[in-house]
Order: structure tokens, then sequence, then C-alpha cells
């Protein structure tokens, strides 16, 4: 296969690749062939994938899909798919790292949940992808694989925690890859890297194993190179065949409130240039479209407690036994959340109920709400976290993405969508907000957005040779 053709092949759709490998038009083996062809030319350089079986290995399993495919043998709708999980994801036969040298060697005995359901799906499993240190910030670097950067400027962030997965993805060498989203760890990535990466409802994706299952805004989600794969990669997620339908609609009369900064959040100006350009966008869709916000009062200490408290419980031992091998910001993070008491803890909670009470009363309203997805584009990979925003400083490592964490909270579907490119040309997306069990909802605006649009389909120049 010469270089042009399987990059074709990588750039097909993720549903498409299925289809025609079941359709058997296309083997498992040679999409195989073209997604390694463009591991092996792009990931020493950007340093997506890890931990990643050796190509004869890899071709192997596809041909095993291919066989078991021509004897008849019933597959799902992800058969024959190179993908590679996440490395906060237990998984049988790689390690999970979590991006840490103490679970550097850690080797699963039980597939995660989530895991569980895309093999079951079909799935070749090729390795993981990159995440910051215990997942924590969103800038993917750490002191096992080291870091992962931009295939639209080598020097700047992929974001995180779901970097790896967005650049596999953005480049071809994935054809669409799973993420988690706490803080915004797959709306961040996917704004980076001119994606689209969607937070589902919390709760329509399981997230076993964890030690709080109900507390919290940790989800699990697709991130992908367009709306209708992230809907096909979703439907597998959430085991729920709705999310296959086509996805079109009219929004004439919808009513969508705009608020870039969400009241008033520090925004870069190059990413509010973007965003201003893509209101007659949504406008021109048919939506009736104000400026409105809505009141999210208490959602940065809601947010900021219950995620500490969560990392105080999950991680202290690590910091009273082996706090040398931490990153200062896993430390900060621990500590404080250590420092709350259970009083502190039950009052983010009950803030956190009457924050979802003035939700649902704004979308009696609005269907839908419009915000940046990052306060800032793409920045320099060798920092740790930007420490100021327009002229605003940052008091914390993740103070620079309040509008992900923030809606977080709201607990609703959010979806990144690809919006435009700064002067420099490095991607912004638009962040799609909808009402809590409306996932359908918000996909469809985001591939009606899409759809009018067309940045989604501007391609790293790198990754087409």
């Amino acid at each position: 296969m010469t270089r042009e053709a399987a990059v074709s092949v990588c750039f097909a759709s993720a549903r498409e690749i299925a289809r025609s490998i079941r359709a058997r038009e296309t083997s498992a083996r040679e999409a195989m062939a073209a997604h390694l062809n463009q591991i092996n030319r792009l990931n020493p350089q950007l340093n997506a994938i890890v931990a990643r079986l050796d190509d004869d290995r890899c071709l192997a399993l596809a041909h095993d899909a291919d066989r078991r495919l021509a004897n008849g043998e019933r597959v799902g709708p992800l058969h024959g798919l190179p993908f590679a999980f996440k490395d906060l994801e237990p998984a049988v036969g790689f390690p999970c790292s979590r991006g840490s040298p103490l679970f550097a060697h850690d080797m699963p005995a039980e597939d995660s949940a989530l895991v569980a359901r895309l093999r079951n799906a079909g799935v070749i499993p090729i390795g993981k992808t990159n995440v910051p240190e215990l997942g924590m910030g969103s800038h993917t670097y750490n002191k096992v694989y080291g870091t992962t950067l931009n295939p639209y400027d080598v020097t700047k962030s992929a974001g995180g925690s779901s970097g790896g997965a967005a650049v596999a993805v953005a480049t071809g060498m994935l054809p669409c890859a799973d993420g988690s989203d706490l803080g915004g760890s797959l709306r961040n990535p996917g704004s980076f890297n001119n994606l689209v990466g969607f937070r589902p409802t919390f709760g329509l994706v399981p997230v076993e194993p964890t030690p709080l299952p109900f507390v919290g805004f940790g989800v699990k989600g697709p991130i992908a190179r367009t709306v209708e794969d992230a809907a096909f990669l979703l439907s597998v997620m959430a085991a729920d065949d709705g999310f296959t339908r086509p996805l079109d609609r009219d929004f004439r009369n919808v009513r969508v409130a705009w608020c870039p900064d969400l009241g008033g959040l520090p925004l870069d100006p190059r990413v509010r240039a973007v965003l201003d350009r893509q209101r007659k966008t949504i406008e021109d869709l048919g939506c009736r479209v104000d400026d409105a916000c809505p009141d999210l009062a208490m959602a940065d200490k809601i947010f900021l407690d219950i995620r500490r408290w969560m990392s105080s419980y999950t991680h202290r031992p690590l910091l009273e036994t082996r706090r040398d091998q931490l990153k200062p910001e896993a430390i900060w993070e621990i500590e404080t959340g250590s420092a709350l008491t259970a009083r502190d803890v039950a009052a983010a909670l009950a803030q956190h109920g009457e924050l979802l009470e003035r939700m649902a009363r704004f979308h009696d309203d609005y269907e839908f709400f419009l915000c940046t997805v990052n306060q800032v584009p793409p920045f320099d990979a060798s920092i740790a976290w930007p420490d100021e925003i327009d002229g605003v400083g940052m008091e914390h490592y993740i103070a620079w993405m309040k509008s992900t964490y923030w809606i977080s909270t709201t607990r609703a579907p959010a979806l990144s969508v690809p919006a435009g490119f700064t002067d420099e040309g490095l991607p912004v997306g638009v962040q799609i907000v909808g009402r809590r069990g409306d996932d359908l909802g918000v996909l469809q605006l985001g591939y009606a957005f899409e759809q009018a649009t067309g940045f989604g389909q501007r391609r790293p120049p790198l990754a087409l040779g």
C-alpha cells in the first residue's frame, strides 16, 4: 500500500472503516497496516501512543479478526478497528501507568467496564494513549513516557488528560479513541487538536472501577474527527443504539444562550476573535440567540472542594509514602483536599444541589448555551500550565480551565467542536452545553455547526505526509 493510500484509509471515518471491514471490502489487516504506517511515521515525534504492541503482533490480531469474520462469527460494530485505551483505563495485557513512575509496571488483572465494552464491540487493542501524571491537569506530560505534542504546532501542548488520544485521532494514527473528563479532559484536547470531544451526561457511560462512583464529576466519552464518529463510538460506550441514528435536525426557533466567557472569565483575545465570528453560524441555523449566561455562582468552589477531597481520599497514601515521586501539582491537590473537613465537603455537596436546580430553571428558557472550550489557544509545551490569561494571573494549576470545569459541575452533556483557527494556525473549539440527559440534542447541534463550517476537515499538515 502506498503512503497516499494508507493516509486515505487512516482519515476515513471510523464508521466507514468499520462498515468496510464488516462488508469485507477492506480487511482488518489492511486497515491495521495503514494505521501502523502512520504510527511508525508520526508517533516518534508526537508521543501519543505508548506501551504499544509490536507490528507483527498487531498484524496477527488483525488477521485473526479477518479469520473470525470469514468464518461467519458474529462481530461487533467496531470489529477490526485499531484501538489504544487511555492510560487511566485498566486493560488486561497492557500496563496501566496513569503517567506515574509509581504505577509504571502495574499490569491489571481485569479490564475496566469501558474496556470490556470496547473489546466486546470488536476493537483490536494495540496499546495505550498518553496522559498527565495521575490524569491531573490538562497538559499531557509525565516521567514515564514524556510529553505529547500538538500536531498543528509541535512546540505546543496537546491538552489533556486525554492528550495522547486526541493527537492519535487528529493525525490518523487511530480512527477514534476513548477518553475521560473530570474537569475538561475530553473537551480541552478536542479543542487543542481540532477534534470533537464529547463529555456525556454524568452516569451515561460506566466509570468502574472507581472508589467513589456516585460522587464528583468524572465521566468517560469519545474523541473523534467528526460528530457522527463521536456518536458512533458513544453508542458502544453507553450501550445505546439511539446514538447511531441520523443527526440531522431543524433548529429553527430553538433558543440558544451565547456566553463565550461564561460571564467574565479571562479569555485570550485570539480565542474570543474566533468565537465571535461563529455566533452568526448559530443564527444562520435558525436558532434564536440571546446574550445570556447561566448562574454558575459557587461552581468554582464546588468543583475544587469536591475534586480535592476525592484526590485526597484516593491518593493520600501515595503522599505519605512516595511524596518524592509526585509532581508538585499533585502534592498541592492532595494536601489541600486533606485539609477539608466533613462540614466543608457537605457544604460543597449542598451547594452543588442548588446549582443543579438553577441550571434546570435556566434550561427551561434555553435548550442550549454556547461558550468557549479553552480560555487560551494551545500553549508552550515546555511549561506546566499557563500562569496568566489576558493579563489575569492564574491562582493554581487548573485555574486556566475554569471554562470547562465550571461546566463539569452541571453534570450536563458538553461538546467541543472545531470553531476555527487563530492567525497562527492554532485550533479553537466552541463548547455546546445542553440539558442533562439530552446528549443526542447536543450532538445534533454540534453536527449542524460542523456541517455549516467545515473546520474539522482541516488536518495537521505533518499527518498528511
